[in-house]
């Protein structure tokens, strides 16, 4: 197995530490799994739409209910 090292600011570092503490054990286990998603885009259960879905479906925060009407969206 490769190790990858890469820089992040300390924020983004902290969110990732805590939102991989809701989803998986480690940042590290993230990564290497968004990454096998990445490198073999449409196979199997590493389907990169079925991967976003996934990640939507773990989102906090977000509301559907919450979006813009048609004519909102269009307003000038």
């Amino acid at each position: 197995m490769k190790n990858i090292t890469l820089s992040v600011d300390e924020e983004t570092y902290q969110r990732a530490r805590i939102a991989a503490a809701e989803r998986n054990p480690t940042v590290s286990a993230f990564v290497r799994d968004y990454l096998r998603t990445f490198a073999h885009p449409g196979e199997g259960e590493h389907n990169p739409a079925a991967a976003l879905f996934a990640a939507l479906d773990r989102a906090q925060g977000f509301s559907a209910d919450e979006r813009m009407t048609r004519e909102e969206a269009h307003e000038r």
